[in-house]
């Protein structure tokens, strides 16, 4: 190895010990096998080589990977990281550990990380997609691992998914704009190819439609990201307008803190001027300037649920397997920041 000493591996402990490979394998796979003597022998040896197993090549013998993947499309965000905390949960009861990445929201880093986990063999991999196309989905598919989308409504034969309904979230959040009294209304989408974004759009247009008004009422301002930037970047365009709605929907809650950080700095006031409701209520939606409302994902029980969707198609063989789209509902968490002015 190159810049440093080779790792100790089975054989030198073997040859150190003055025992063989076998016993050495037996030592750590199979105690019972050896004497209490040769053991305590070996272990010694062991922890005075300094040797660590390769858990990666003891994982290829077996043909099981003790590693399940999630890939998400923002570390940045809140919502994601509850989504990995609850996968983590259901992956360590199952005696497995999560590698957790992030796309980025990019569909060439989200082909990236897919090759990645084909390339370690993992056990399964937990996926929220970036890739409008679901090329690189099919793609590694193709390599016979198994996953789940996450936080995506699909009807794919190929895999299972979990999902929380998103059109029926937007509709929740303009039915509720709409019933504050407010009939100009703007929508901070984020990336126009994501599927949420999609779907949030949709149910805003169907609360309105709903109550006899015209699609044209909702303004729409995208933005290349969904985090916090984008949101000021958004906030000041929204600034700019000629005729300033009254109601912001924003995608997600950290496009709605940045619009609120926009309109905070240039002096017009939440909810009085503008009212503003977000998505997905991160922690810090209860704990900004102005409490931002918002429409909840239980983000936990979308990883805990992804994950133990996972573990049932590894354990089950593949001909008895029947792929389930589970799509959660969300809620309404109604905060200062929306309510009726006075």
């Amino acid at each position: 190895m190159a810049g440093g000493r080779p790792p100790v591996g089975i054989k030198d402990v073997a040859r150190a010990a003055g025992v063989s490979v076998g016993t050495v394998s037996n030592v750590l796979n199979q105690p019972d096998r050896v004497s209490e003597q040769t053991l305590r022998h070996v272990k010694e040896v062991i922890e005075g080589l300094g040797y660590v197993r390769s858990e990666s090549a003891r994982q290829l013998r077996a043909g099981q990977s003790r590693i399940m993947a999630l890939l998400v499309l923002d570390l940045s965000n809140p919502f994601f990281v509850d989504v990995a905390r609850g996968a983590e949960r259901a992956a360590r009861e199952a005696g497995l550990g999560v590698m957790v990445c992030t796309s980025d929201q990019s569909a060439e880093e989200e082909a990236h990380y897919l090759s990645l986990f084909a390339e370690q063999r993992v056990r399964g991999a937990l996926v929220t997609p970036a890739d409008p196309s679901g090329e690189t989905l099919r793609a590694f598919r193709r390599q016979g691992i198994p996953y789940v989308v996450v936080d995506r409504v699909t009807g794919d034969e190929e895999g299972c998914s979990v999902s929380v309904d998103d059109v029926a979230g937007g509709a929740l959040a303009v039915r509720h704009l709409l019933a504050q009294g407010h009939r100009s209304l703007a929508y901070v989408s984020g990336p126009p190819h994501l599927k949420q974004v999609q779907d949030r759009r949709e149910g805003a247009h169907l609360a309105l439609a709903e109550a006899g008004l015209d699609a044209g009422l909702l303004r729409e301002l995208p933005t290349e990201r969904l985090d916090v930037s984008a949101g000021r970047d958004a906030g000041s365009r929204l600034l700019g307008l000629g005729e300033r709605p009254t109601a912001v929907f924003c995608a997600n809650d950290l496009l709605a803190l940045g619009v609120l950080q926009a309109l905070y700095a240039a002096g017009v006031k939440v909810p009085e001027d503008i009212a503003i409701v977000g998505y997905d209520d991160i922690e810090f939606a209860a704990a900004a300037t102005v409490p931002l409302t918002s429409v909840r994902q239980p983000a936990r029980t979308l990883g805990t649920l992804a994950a133990r969707m996972l573990l049932q198609e590894t354990d089950t063989d593949a001909d008895r397997h029947r792929h389930e789209h589970v799509v959660l509902q969300p809620e309404l968490v109604v905060r200062q920041s929306s309510l009726a002015r006075e």
